[in-house]
């Protein structure tokens, strides 16, 4: 049974959710809309898009696929035309790569979409985020950041690539990317949660062995509406602390090197470069 929770402000709040279209996103982005808040969905295709804001009540829809960085800037930039109002940003869109490949714009896949995505459309959203007084950042991670090594010099795994390592890197680097946030954003709240293992089509999309494993594996995992309690509780409950980790509705402590400041601070530094090197590309 889903738990609803509203906050003190009788004021539709809007809410932006990426990976809107199944799973934890969809059932979050349903529930929201239900509580009253004006839902704003991202998805890949328009059709599916489109259905889903119909079915759960969404007031609007952007198009992007988030693994790759201009057309996540390009959905910024569209957000920022068509509202006013931005008081929670939800970055639920993630996926896991068994074998390594590259995007359009060469960037390790699992590494552009888990990270780099969610950096880049919160950094560019941060002057309308900046006005609400309700603002929140909620990031999806994962109970895997705990087997996650922050490889600074090498996040796309150029050298040995494992899909888990990657995927564990990426979750951490989540973490760490909230606790930054909540740091040089002193007004907003930023949070990361573990959803818990929620039968979503999670790994489907490898094929293999891979694909027949998680099928086994989604008999004994949460439903989508189980798996969506934490990410609807760090949402919506009041009081908040900024900066923390979230796991079964509650806080929780993440693995030691998710609580580095240091790599916090380096990470942001990296993220921060690799827009500066595709400004120096499209100049």
């Amino acid at each position: 049974m889903l738990r609803r929770m509203s906050l003190p402000s009788a004021t539709p709040r809007t809410v932006l959710i990426t990976g809107a279209t199944g799973g934890i996103g969809l059932v979050t982005a349903r529930e929201l809309a239900r509580q009253g808040d004006r839902v704003l969905i991202v998805g890949r295709d328009p059709a599916k898009t489109e259905r889903v804001a119909r079915e759960v009540g969404a007031a609007g829809t952007f198009i992007a696929d988030l693994s790759e960085l201009a057309q996540v800037e390009r959905l910024a930039t569209q957000v920022q035309a068509q509202t006013a109002q931005l008081d929670v940003l939800i970055n639920n869109a993630g996926a896991f790569y068994r074998d390594r490949r590259e995007t359009r714009e060469g960037i390790e896949q699992t590494w552009a979409l888990n990270h780099l995505s969610p950096f880049v459309l919160t950094r560019a959203l941060l002057p309308l985020l900046r006005q609400s007084e309700r603002a929140r950042v909620v990031t999806v991670a994962s109970a895997a950041h705990a087997m996650g090594r922050l490889r600074l010099d090498d996040p796309e795994f150029r050298r040995g690539y494992g899909g888990w390592a990657a995927y564990a890197q990426s979750k951490l680097a989540n973490i760490l990317f909230a606790r930054e946030l909540a740091r040089r954003e002193p007004t907003l709240r930023s949070s990361s949660l573990h959803p818990g293992m929620v039968a979503t089509g999670f790994a489907h999309n490898n094929g293999g062995w891979v694909s027949r494993l998680y099928r086994v594996v989604d008999r004994f995992a949460l439903t989508p509406e189980q798996g969506a309690q934490t990410t609807l509780h760090v949402a919506s409950a009041p009081l908040m602390a900024s900066g923390r980790y979230y796991s079964e509705r509650r806080e929780a402590t993440p693995a030691p090197q998710a609580l580095d400041d240091g790599a916090a601070q380096a990470l942001w530094q990296l993220s921060e470069a690799y827009l500066a090197d595709r400004g120096a590309e499209t100049r």
